[in-house]
């Protein structure tokens, strides 16, 4: 056991040695969850909207004033016509237009949105945005239906779906792409050789080698739910102690799929390429990261199925974001042990075979 741990000190002085190393493993994450709690976000904020002020009315006055007086809408001009409105909304002069109904059931007013659907995800976050700013308003409520009442996540912030992505992504990449180009490395300078003819068993070194990933990405981890708690507002909902434990098996599903990379690789710059093509694009394109699975073609869900991504982010959302317990993520823990597990059998076996 003393071999053991002295082989686990020996990597951990070469990571802590190289400081670009360090500075991806710690920088990367900060840089990212930066970029996408601020600067890539999906959040409403200053949606121009132009008012037609063919009625301009007590009831329409009060709708206006209350688009205005929001964080999210910023009434820009009025129109005369719904038709001006929309040749406004079509030069890119506005986004939203805020249309008196002609007719208006029971004296009620009612409305009419007008909103630029060139980006769809945006169109319908300022048409729930605008209606539930409308509705709230006793006379308006009838003029929409059904009422809308988000969950969770009332004011709709980027950051709540982010966070939990980016968690899925770093992790897989970091552990996953240090790991293989550790091993490999080793392959290409000749002692990897040396340290299996050593007294520690060929196994025991892999498992040396892995033990430091492993605590720096817990690390990792820790650093991105304190940015996520204390920067960027995300609350944490769910039980830490499980957020805490289905990560550490995302960890070790990670660190499986790195050494099984190591074992085809001969060249850390294979090893990039491969961690690159095979866990990369599929973790940003697949894995619900960026788009809803639900709202792939068929044939690229089967395909995300496969992407262990997808289930740690589900589960992630579903405790960070839902506070909901273990058993309503059973379905995705018991998915990544089983991926865990077959990952790190393959590993080893092609390990062995490698050095028969």
């Amino acid at each position: 056991m003393k071999e053991f741990w002295s082989f686990v000190i020996k990597e951990a002085r070469h990571i802590f040695r190289d400081r670009r190393t360090m500075l991806i493993l710690f920088g990367m994450p900060v840089v990212m969850m930066l970029l996408f709690g601020f600067a890539i976000t999906n959040d409403v904020k200053n949606v121009r909207t132009i008012v037609v002020a063919s009625r301009l009315d007590t009831p329409t006055q009060q709708a206006v004033e209350r688009l205005s007086h929001s964080e999210y809408f910023v009434v820009t001009q009025l129109a005369n016509t719904p038709a001006e409105a929309e040749r406004t909304i079509r030069s890119g002069k506005a986004d939203i237009a805020l249309v008196p109904a002609p007719k208006a059931e029971r004296g009620r007013p009612g409305w009419q949105l007008l909103v630029d659907g060139a980006d769809p995800n945006m169109a319908q976050q300022w048409a729930a945005y605008a209606q539930s700013i409308l509705s709230a308003n006793a006379n308006a409520a009838a003029s929409f239906a059904p009422s809308l009442r988000l969950l969770y996540n009332p004011q709709m912030r980027s950051a709540y779906n982010f966070v939990p992505a980016i968690m899925g992504m770093l992790l897989m990449l970091i552990c996953a792409m240090m790991t293989s180009i550790s091993i490999v490395r080793e392959k290409e300078r000749g002692t990897m050789e040396v340290l299996l003819v050593s007294p520690v068993r060929p196994l025991m070194i892999i498992v040396a080698k892995a033990v430091p990933y492993l605590v720096l990405a817990v690390g990792i981890l820790a650093t991105i739910l304190l940015m996520a708690r204390y920067v960027l507002g995300v609350p944490l909902a769910g039980s830490l102690l499980w957020i805490v434990l289905v990560s550490i098996l995302y960890i070790l599903l990670a660190l499986s799929l790195g050494l099984l990379i190591s074992n085809i690789a001969q060249t850390q710059l294979v090893a990039l390429l491969a961690s690159a093509m095979v866990l990369l694009m599929p973790v940003v394109m697949l894995s619900g990261m960026l788009f809803p699975v639900e709202s792939m073609p068929k044939v690229l869900q089967w395909i995300s199925a496969v992407i262990p991504p997808r289930y740690y982010i589900e589960a992630m959302r579903k405790l960070m974001i839902m506070g909901v317990g273990i058993a309503d993520v059973a379905k995705e823990v018991v998915i990544l042990s089983c991926m865990t597990a077959f990952f790190l059998a393959v590993s080893l076996a092609k390990f062995k075979q490698r050095l028969e």
